[in-house]
């Protein structure tokens, strides 16, 4: 790997961290050649820290390390792009990324394992299983099931009662992911479509 360390007069270049599973940014940090080489004879992502002008190895003094899996350099030949699964929180306020806005991350993150479940569960034992059962019955009492719990969405937001509205906002959310894979898609299927009219 032919890193351009020349390009910044400090010589050092940044480095991305990404959560090899989540896909996550967890932090940003700047590395030399001694940082890259510690690294990876470490399997321990290591920083030269600028504040403390030394070799840092992420989660020396709290234990939260960063379990390095490979590196990839940009096009550029000046910024590296890091692969790890994170041991313990990111950043040192507790939070799992250091920008601690993973609040929308995990919603979506929950919404995949919410998907694999029902992936697990559609072909299980209709008497067990209330996805099973769903869809055991065929995509047409799926698509009547989400068009029922969507009507007694609009029922409730028109009354007062909030708990009542986010119940049915969830049983409808549920109920449409079902239909989505009846059909054989998945909710990032949509969320491409979503972002391709945002582009627009």
């Amino acid at each position: 790997m032919n890193i351009d360390f020349t390009k910044n007069i400090d010589g050092l270049v940044p480095a991305i961290v990404q959560d090899a599973s989540t896909k996550k940014v967890l932090m940003l940090g700047f590395m030399n050649q001694a940082a890259v080489d510690a690294t990876i004879s470490l399997q321990k992502v290591t920083f030269f820290s600028r504040s403390k002008n030394r070799l840092w190895t992420k989660g020396e003094e709290s234990g939260n390390h960063l379990s390095y899996l490979s590196m990839a350099l940009d096009c550029d030949q000046d910024t590296l792009l890091i692969q790890a699964n994170p041991v313990g929180p990111v950043c040192h306020t507790g939070t799992d990324t250091c920008w601690g806005a993973e609040n929308t991350a995990e919603s979506h993150d929950f919404l995949v394992q919410l998907e694999q479940v029902i992936e697990q569960r559609k072909t299980a034992d209709p008497d067990s299983s209330y996805v099973a059962s769903l869809f055991s019955k065929g995509i047409n009492k799926i698509a009547q099931k989400v068009g029922e719990e969507a009507v007694e969405l609009v029922i409730e937001a028109k009354d007062q009662n909030n708990e009542l509205f986010l119940e049915e906002s969830a049983d409808l959310l549920f109920h449409y992911l079902m239909l989505l894979q009846a059909k054989g898609f998945k909710l990032s299927d949509v969320v491409k479509i979503l972002e391709k009219r945002h582009k627009a």
